[in-house]
């Protein structure tokens, strides 16, 4: 999320209530989580775990939440609560509007497009020619729908992301000030969820085709003319490339990337990067002729300890 004009580091830190370490004039042009930030960008850290992943990040400030030595280039926020100042800026820029209408006055309608009765889109959505978007789809603010769109009914695009921070007093939810852009000649099936960035866009690439039920999540960039069937989950900050096929039921954790052209077989669970061109089977999902192997020696495990104990 970019600001509209930048800032600079001891003015965001006096806005915050925080300390800085760094140039006072030092440049913050957005914010960013970690997979997607460039040079400009806060980034915020608040597990030591991930300090060093956030440090030496192509951010250049960085919120976190204790005391070090500033890289070369860099500015550092020093909070209490790093988690709670991300959001504030969130917030601040990209605080919650309630529309009046179902339709906001600020909606842009392409030439042919259609949209059916019972539908709810939100300011600064902008949508092609000649799209299709069937009864009581719901599209909140900041989205981008391409040409030759067809979405189908109950389809939700915009929700937040399940991100949350536990607290004593409960769970603490991080706040969306991202988008969605939805390219031209993609097919969304009916109940689909397509969930916006938390700072940055969430893509579904030119030609791409989700069946009914699919699930997509936060800051997911879905490549062209992918195909998902039913009840396929993604996660957060995925990387899927062009020509993935994903069969039903698939499931995809955070952060990783699948690569061009592979095909994951159904009720399959993917936990690590998968390799281009090749088709995976199974949990966690492997090479599908290398797991059918392995689940014919396990059928036969037993018969040839039984014939061992002989």
């Amino acid at each position: 999320m970019r600001f509209p004009e930048p800032r600079t580091l001891s003015n965001l830190a006096e806005w915050l209530g925080c300390s800085f370490v760094g140039d006072p004039n030092h440049e913050v042009t957005g914010i960013n989580e970690i997979h997607v930030v460039e040079p400009g960008d806060l980034v915020f850290v608040d597990h030591p775990k991930y300090y060093d992943k956030a440090l030496q990040s192509a951010a250049t400030t960085v919120l976190i939440n204790k005391e070090v030595e500033a890289p070369e280039g860099k500015g550092l926020i020093i909070s209490d609560d790093p988690f709670r100042d991300f959001n504030k800026i969130t917030n601040f820029y990209k605080p919650f509007a309630a529309s009046p209408k179902a339709i906001s006055d600020d909606v842009i309608i392409g030439e042919g497009s259609v949209v059916q009765p019972g539908c709810f889109i939100g300011p600064n959505v902008k949508i092609g020619k000649n799209t299709v978007i069937h009864a009581n789809v719901s599209i909140y603010g900041d989205c981008t729908i391409g040409d030759d769109v067809v979405i189908h009914a109950g389809t939700v695009l915009g929700g937040s992301a399940f991100y949350y921070k536990k607290r004593p007093e409960g769970y603490d939810r991080l706040l969306s000030g991202g988008d969605i852009r939805i390219e031209d000649r993609v097919e969304l099936g009916a109940c689909c969820t397509i969930d916006k960035g938390v700072s940055g866009t969430t893509i579904i690439g030119e030609g791409s085709k989700l069946d009914n039920n699919v699930h997509i999540g936060h800051d997911t960039q879905v490549g062209k003319n992918c195909l998902f069937a039913s009840q396929v989950g993604i996660a957060g900050c995925v990387i899927v490339e062009d020509s993935v096929t994903l069969w039903g039921q698939v499931g995809v954790t955070s952060g990783i990337t699948l690569g061009e052209g592979c095909v994951v077989l159904a009720q399959s669970g993917i936990s690590k990067s998968l390799e281009a061109k090749k088709t995976y089977f199974g949990y966690p999902a492997e090479e599908a002729r290398k797991k059918y192997r392995e689940m014919a020696s396990i059928r036969v495990l037993p018969e040839i300890i039984e014939r061992l104990e002989l």
